[in-house]
């Protein structure tokens, strides 16, 4: 198995050289977020994801969780593990002071978030889903809900889920059975069944607060009549001390591909009392502040996926002997050289680098705008995170995911046949991995909402803070020579990109299909563009470094190799997306339904 190493430099790069964190954290009022502060819980952060959480990543695997008779036991190690969690205080980290919580930055945890993931995947989950219930809680829920339910979520004796998904309605919510009638206290009773529950059921907390949308009789079909609840698994008092069983049932836990330490859980809701949360058949609205959060997190899980590959997949290459170098032998001395000198394996490598590092810098800045619209005071610069976040979000769920994956099966190609065996780890990843590209919509659906409702529907104004962001970086450094190569590629494919715009723009209005067609090879145009920008950022503070005189030469000049990498060999995908959005949709639909043979 891999020994993962917490990447603390790398973080740290990009929270205070590259993002200015602790500008950003003195103008938004974060007193306790000083930079000893930070440096101090990163440190620790990365001592407990190393030597608690990463150990028993691989025995998490090995023994799954287990079901019987509606209750789940989780692998060796993890309660414990949970326990030490909750008494370092990681849960309330981000958190209200009003609940409990620390009241410290949300980037700040992000960034932790991303080394619990890369370390144990199925672990990183329990915690994970209970900061989009506290979300939404605080955000939609009244202050009795906020004073039942918050200050034990916060404190991580209790956790969250989210459950959305019926047997027979995935993506389309609207056609969901759950039903929730009044009772005469004014709570209400859920009956129905909700499938893909993850973390629905486990033996790690005392209790279990489902954020569940059901539909009240007589409220309009489709998605206009979803309403949202909160419905715990132990029934709670006014102060949020727990009661008695509700009527909260685990059914079964499914038997997947990966991330096996986690329940993936049916939950089965019998006439369980249940609180509405917001307004009656507004819980769609409400919901999306839960689906917000987590496609930031699963955005974070593919950066955490590229960088635990990477690590094992580096250590390996550098010990691994195989052949000589084509250019003269490395390793005179040794039967063969490290496979680390092969120009294949140094593709794979630098792949697997550039977009860790990469998305570490994307989900960073992405996590500074959260920071900006939670606590911002001035509205026109929330109003711009916003508008940001609501762009860029999509691209990094689905972007970052689906290239996170491509490092995990890279991370197995650099083994070899080795890496299609358990006990090195690197199968572990790719198969924990893959559940990232299905969370919180898939990249299909996460290309339909960038392209058609948020390029498209919004007549590309939503593009036009972070583009001019962009530009005025472009602009800035377009007659420095040391960034021309970066500069000039981003100029000409983000030309590209507005023309492309415009005619997919063009060609829906007589067919609707083009927006489906070119969505996903759009939304992935745009994550290539959108890491290239945050490459060149990272470039540019690279060469300052040493411009400077740095003590760390290695470390800049690492960066600029990589970025020059990502834009000779990364970047130039681009081409071919370009390429399938211009061919357009019709060979797609062209063939008849019934004309799909086998």
């Amino acid at each position: 198995m891999p020994e993962y190493k917490a990447p603390l430099r790398d973080t740290k790069f990009v929270m205070q050289e590259l993002l200015d964190c602790n500008a950003h954290y003195e103008r938004l009022g974060y007193e306790d977020a000083t930079e000893d502060m930070v440096d101090a819980i990163l440190t620790e952060a990365g001592k407990f994801t190393e030597q608690v959480l990463a150990p028993i990543n691989q025995i998490g695997d090995e023994q799954g969780c287990t079901w019987n008779d509606g209750n789940v036991t989780t692998p060796d190690g993890f309660k414990e593990a949970y326990q030490q969690y909750v008494e370092g205080g990681w849960p309330t980290l981000a958190q209200s002071v009003d609940f409990g919580g620390q009241g410290l930055p949300h980037s700040l945890n992000s960034h932790i978030a991303e080394m619990v993931s890369a370390a144990n995947h199925s672990f990183a989950m329990y915690p994970g889903l209970s900061h989009g219930a506290l979300a939404t809680l605080e955000a939609h829920g009244t202050p009795e809900q906020q004073t039942m339910f918050m200050p034990k979520l916060v404190e991580g004796t209790w956790t969250g889920t989210m459950c959305l998904t019926e047997p027979h309605c995935g993506t389309d919510l609207g056609m969901l059975r759950t039903k929730a009638e009044l009772n005469d206290d004014g709570s209400y009773a859920l009956t129905g069944t909700k499938i893909f529950i993850s973390a629905g059921e486990h033996d790690l907390s005392e209790n279990i607060v489902h954020i569940v949308i059901a539909r009240i009789p007589g409220s309009p079909e489709g998605t206009r009549g979803i309403s949202l609840f909160a419905v715990p698994k132990f029934d709670v008092t006014p102060e949020g001390e727990i009661a008695e069983r509700n009527g909260v049932n685990c059914g079964s836990i499914e038997h997947k591909m990966g991330i096996n330490a986690n329940a993936t859980c049916v939950i089965n809701f019998d006439n369980a009392r249940g609180y509405l949360i917001g307004e009656v058949n507004r819980g769609l609205y409400c919901m999306f502040t839960f689906m917000n959060a987590a496609r930031l997190g699963v955005a974070n899980e593919g950066v955490a996926a590229a960088d635990a590959s990477y690590q094992g997949a580096l250590a390996y290459a550098k010990d691994r002997l195989q052949m000589r170098s084509l250019s003269g032998p490395k390793n005179p001395d040794g039967p063969a050289d490290p496979i680390i000198v092969h120009p294949d394996v140094r593709r794979m490598l630098l792949t697997q680098k550039s977009i860790a590092e990469g998305g570490r810098a994307f989900v960073g800045y992405l996590a500074q705008l959260v920071d900006e619209v939670e606590h911002g005071t001035d509205e026109k610069l929330k109003a711009v995170a916003e508008s940001k976040l609501a762009l860029l979000t999509p691209i990094a769920k689905a972007f970052l995911t689906e290239v996170g994956f491509e490092c995990t099966s890279h991370g197995v190609q650099i083994f070899g046949g080795h890496g299609f065996i358990k006990e090195w780890g690197m199968e572990q990843l790719m198969r924990d991995t893959r559940i990232s590209m299905l969370y919180e919509g898939t990249t299909g659906v996460q290309a339909i909402d960038l392209l058609g409702r948020k390029i498209l529907g919004s007549k590309g104004e939503l593009i036009k803070p972070f583009a001019a962001e962009v530009m005025a970086f472009c602009q800035e450094h377009g007659t420095n020579d040391e960034m021309a190569e970066f500069i000039k590629p981003m100029i000409s494919f983000g030309v590209k990109w507005q023309e492309m715009t415009k005619e997919i723009g063009m060609k829906a209005m007589t067919n609707p299909d083009e927006i489906g067609a070119a969505s996903v090879d759009y939304l992935m145009y745009s994550g290539y563009m959108t890491l290239a920008y945050f490459w060149a950022k990272m470039a540019k503070v690279a060469q300052d470094a040493l411009a400077n005189g740095t003590d760390e030469k290695p470390f800049y000049e690492a960066k600029i190799k990589t970025a020059q990498f990502y834009f000779e060999r990364i970047l130039p995908r681009v081409k071919g997306h370009a390429a399938c959005i211009k061919n357009g949709g019709e060979s797609m639909m062209a063939l008849a339904e019934g004309d799909f043979l086998f």
